[in-house]
């Protein structure tokens, strides 16, 4: 019986948060150095999504499941062209994978991609620390640079950028407009504005028969009235949203025309900021598979997937007028159940909402797919209300639900 090679030891690795806590453990990835945002995600599955979302950008992300890289790495579930994560945290790497689906392993992809990470760090202790001093900087070491002085280390990542005050669309966001058409034949046409857009997104779209026009983050209105569209989506992204002046100006011109809108994640915060409300920073955020969130108006609870560290600062008992003059009345639609964090919001007087989550869950659970049917129907009925139901003066002033809650 012949015995396995020996592995071969990886090199030492260090992470680092701002206010000196340190943590030690081996390479995984690329050996080097790198610093972030440390923020956690409580996905069980799916860090293959998790890694090619571009609302990670400039994150480095401890995962809380202790055993990630055990179905490898594939062509067919990256959310983007590219792993976003600035850094890479885990406990138990896999040291090879068990999935039929897979051609690579984790550790191989990230050292292509040039993704520093750091395994064998008890990630239990660093999100308890995040979750009692909030997310903070921090930085990984690895191979030499693990052995410079901790104080030198951590000036590196005192230095780094916050996440505050931080315009980051612009970074993820495709450089050129493209075309995800309908599967099947097109009945709709969107224009969905790229602020970090995951492809499962215009994917969802095109199981409906909705063709998605894909525009940069700097796309003007011009742009976006150029592909006539029945309606405009705001995708999710990283970054501050108090910082995205562009698009807040595109959505309320949208807005004032009352081209219908759905948003989600970042672009539920550019609806809040385009009426008026303020948006703040969360303590530690939403990272995860498994957030519940209720729909206010159904009371329907929903298992949602999650990744923002900022939140929509609106008041939660009744419809208001929207700050901004003009745009009628605002109401919160959908909240956390953990925390009573808003998590959608819905125009009464114009056509448009938006949720905090990621009803296209890739990864994650799908109750709210029933979102982007929700979108659809309030493209085809003019008189159709963000919640699905066609109000008074629709046709023959009758109520009709729609969507496939």
């Amino acid at each position: 019986m012949s015995t396995p090679p020996a592995r071969t030891p990886a090199a030492p690795a260090v992470l680092l948060l701002e206010d000196g806590r340190l943590f030690r453990g081996e390479a995984f990835g690329a050996v080097g150095q790198t610093v972030g945002e440390a923020v956690f995600s409580t996905g069980m599955t799916g860090y293959q999504e998790t890694l090619t979302d571009p609302s990670y950008h400039r994150q480095v992300v401890v995962m809380t499941a202790p055993h990630v890289g055990n179905t490898g790495v594939n062509d067919e579930d990256a959310e983007s062209r590219r792993v976003w994560v600035a850094g890479y945290v885990v406990r138990d790497p896999a040291p090879r994978p068990s999935s039929w689906r897979s051609t690579r392993t984790l550790d191989d992809e990230l050292r292509a991609q040039g993704t520093v990470g750091i395994g064998g760090v008890d990630t239990r202790a660093v999100v308890r620390h995040l979750r009692e001093r909030g997310v903070m900087r921090a930085g990984i070491f690895s191979g030499p640079a693990a052995d410079r002085p901790v104080e030198e280390l951590l000036r590196l990542v005192r230095e780094s950028p916050s996440m505050s005050g931080a315009d980051l669309a612009g970074e993820v966001s495709t450089d050129d407009a493209y075309l995800v058409p309908a599967l099947g034949e097109s009945r709709l046409t969107v224009a969905a504005v790229d602020l970090g857009i995951k492809s499962m997104t215009p994917r969802r779209l095109a199981e409906r028969g909705v063709s998605t026009h894909v525009l940069p983050a700097s796309a003007t209105l011009d742009d976006v009235l150029a592909v006539s569209p029945d309606g405009v989506f705001f995708s999710n992204g990283p970054g501050d949203p108090a910082a995205a002046e562009g698009p807040v100006r595109l959505l309320q011109q949208v807005l004032e025309r009352d081209i219908p809108f759905f948003g989600i994640c970042f672009g539920n915060q550019l609806l809040g900021r385009a009426l008026g409300l303020g948006t703040y920073k969360l303590g530690y955020g939403h990272r995860g598979i498994n957030q519940p969130v209720v729909d206010r108006r159904t009371g329907r609870v929903e298992i949602t997937a999650h990744n923002h560290g900022f939140a929509v600062d609106a008041p939660l008992d009744g419809p208001v007028e929207a700050p901004v003059g003009g745009l009628g009345r605002v109401e919160v639609s959908h909240v956390c159940l953990n925390d009573d964090v808003v998590e959608g919001l819905s125009l009464l007087d114009r056509r448009a909402f938006s949720v905090q989550y990621h009803p296209e869950a890739a990864a994650g659970p799908h109750d709210a797919g029933y979102l982007f049917d929700r979108f659809v129907d309030l493209m085809q009925h003019p008189r159709t209300d963000p919640h699905g139901t066609r109000s008074a003066g629709g046709p023959s002033g009758t109520t009709q639900q729609g969507g496939t809650a």
